[in-house]
């Protein structure tokens, strides 16, 4: 199979999906109004609340949703070959993922950009909230756990990458204040100023990082880096969000589109043949990756790239309080999915193109791969070329980067340059997945607050100082202790099948929110892909059980409790849904239909 037949596929099916599915959800479905105001401008605060031009929200909702799972996901799933992979990417990115992600952002501006939990509050009732604000932070706490572990080992002991990750933080804030401060409003010179910065960082890293001094400081192990991880993200909850988040999701956005495109570039122009079966013996289960069959464990494995919970908490959490135009949530929402399901699909393809011996070479550990009877073809070669030892650096984000370096390399303009396109890719996966973290532990801080709220009404003040600080601090524990004790393999699995179950059951919300707005017969674009996700998680979430159970280690019985928590959680909210949806087309709660108060900002003419 020639890999450019994959790019052109996957570009046809998404423009036609934006072009069609999306307008057709936007104007009929949703109705979305450009006279209608956003709490971007009716709550503006300059902090947390503030109008933003939609191609920088873009890039900030962009990096904050595109994370590991669109890089690391499509390649892990590759054990299965790489057509269940491609295929379930088009359609989930078409019909649910993009649909979720437009839809909660829809339902969040409606709220004063409060959070999924307030939504379910308000939908489903007090308890169902509180519910939900317990089942989000527990998920969410995974989820960054997950995220971050694939950055250390992204990170670990490259001082280039390092380097150039660290770098992006200063750039980022003296974009800020040149928007905000210097220039107020002035994005493209901002722009101007940070991709000549970047340049600048990513040219002189070889050299900068060959310097010993500078090398030992920035050769970071394991453990310093999951301790400095969490303290980044600390400092991004807290700070305004025009000061850092905003500015560094913007031009980390740049990064990775820029890198994305020159790859399908040097697809087009090499055309690499895909080495990997499109169906592999693994899709029965058994594989020395993923453990478990290629139902369900495939869509919980790329997660990000087809369909995100993750995606829920940026389009209930940031996003909506800086969305300045309602009509920008189809490009905001829908657009930036189908963009990261793009992401998925080149990620796949960089993964695909290694011969199956050395993909399981480098993604297994050296005691399981003497057992699978293969021999590596190309990797001493490899080794030699990126000047790493390649061999059991499981995780995904080492094959990829070998992936999409051997790609680089292979243009006519690019040869003799595969050490500096792996450590280049490295570092693009690091960046890529940091602008994911600082944005959802800001969002897990508001979450934080809100629950804290209901027994001390000045936690939702997000003005007040002393309130940003503690939620913050609350919120990085949870997860940074999870960081600090798991691993790709331990964390992975219950991150995806934790995600997945909160993007069906954050459909499902949708879809009662569709019926309570008197647009029952719009309600299965959002039913329809949260009914198929329900069964897949709940399936996942007890293969996982078991094998967390087996592991017999306090790391393992954590994962299970959380992940029989979880499964309980979401089962009531999801029970409450489902009572609700008969209570509103057959029951007592009929007269709610079309009622006004549901959504802030409604009256009762514009439903």
């Amino acid at each position: 199979m020639n890999s450019v037949i994959l790019i052109i596929v996957a570009l046809c099916v998404f423009a036609l999906g934006y072009r069609f599915y999306g307008l057709w959800i936007a104007n009929k479905v949703l109705k979305l109004n450009s006279k209608r105001k956003t709490p971007a401008e009716t709550m503006r605060d300059d902090h947390d609340y503030q109008p933003t031009n939609k191609y920088v929200l873009f890039g900030h909702h962009f990096s904050a949703i595109a994370a590991a799972g669109p890089l690391l996901g499509p390649v892990l799933a590759a054990q299965f070959g790489f057509f269940p992979g491609f295929l379930w990417i088009l359609v989930g990115a078409v019909l649910a993922g993009g649909v979720h992600d437009m839809v909660v952002l829809f339902a969040s501006v409606r709220h004063k950009g409060q959070s999924l939990s307030v939504i379910a509050h308000d939908l489903l009732g007090e308890r169902a909230g509180i519910i939900a604000s317990i089942a989000i932070l527990f998920i969410l706490s995974l989820t960054l756990a997950g995220l971050s572990v694939a950055v250390v080992n992204a990170m670990a002991k490259s001082p280039w990458s390092t380097y150039t990750v660290l770098a992006t933080i200063p750039i980022a804030l003296l974009m800020g204040i040149y928007m905000n401060t210097i220039r107020p409003g002035d994005y493209k010179g901002a722009t101007v100023i940070g991709l000549f910065l970047l340049a600048v960082v990513i040219l002189t890293g070889p050299f900068v990082t060959q310097t010993p001094i500078i090398a030992n400081l920035l050769t970071l192990d394991d453990t310093t880096l999951k301790i400095l991880i969490p303290v980044y993200a600390l400092a991004a909850a807290t700070l305004p969000c025009w000061l850092l988040l905003n500015p560094r999701g913007y031009l980390s956005t740049f990064l990775k589109i820029g890198l994305i495109a020159v790859l399908a570039l040097g697809i087009f122009i090499i055309q690499p043949e895909i080495q990997m079966p499109a169906i592999t013996e693994f899709v029965n289960g058994n594989g020395p990756i993923i453990p478990g069959p290629v139902i369900p464990f495939l869509f919980i494995t790329i997660a990000c790239g087809a369909l995100s919970g993750f995606h829920a908490t940026i389009g209930t959490g940031t996003t909506p309080k800086l969305l300045a135009d309602e009509k920008d949530i189809l490009f905001v929402g829908y657009g930036a999915m189908l963009f990261e399901g793009f992401v998925a699909i080149m990620a796949l393809i960089a993964a695909c193109v290694l011969v199956p011996a050395d993909f399981f070479a480098i993604n297994v550990t050296p005691a399981i791969y003497q057992t699978m009877g293969l021999v590596p073809v190309h990797l001493p070669e490899l080794e030699t070329l990126v000047a790493e030892n390649l061999v059991g650096r499981t995780g995904g984000a080492v094959s990829l980067a070998v992936g999409m370096a051997t790609i680089f390399s292979a243009v006519p303009f690019f040869k003799g340059l595969m050490h500096y396109w792996y450590h280049f890719v490295i570092m693009f996966e690091a960046v890529f997945i940091l602008t994911a973290v600082d944005a959802g532990t800001r969002v897990g801080r508001y979450l934080v607050q809100e629950l804290l709220g209901k027994v001390v009404p000045k936690f939702n003040d997000y003005s007040w100082k002393p309130g940003i600080y503690l939620c913050s601090i609350l919120f990085t524990l949870s997860w940074g202790i999870l960081l600090y004790s798991g691993e790709i393999r331990t964390l992975w699995p219950v991150f995806g099948m934790s995600n997945q179950m909160l993007a069906a059951t954050a459909l499902i919300l949708g879809t009662t929110l569709l019926i309570r707005m008197g647009r029952l017969k719009y309600a299965w674009v959002t039913a329809v892909p949260g009914l198929f996700m329900i069964p897949i998680t709940i399936y996942a979430g007890l293969i996982n059980l078991n094998n967390y159970l087996n592991m017999k280690t306090l790391t393992g019985n954590l994962l299970a409790t959380i992940s029989v928590v979880l499964m309980t959680l979401i089962c009531i909210i999801l029970a409450e849904a489902f009572l609700k949806w008969y209570r509103l087309i057959y029951g007592k709660d009929q007269d709610q239909i079309m009622d006004p108060d549901i959504l802030p900002g409604f009256s009762a003419e514009e439903i």
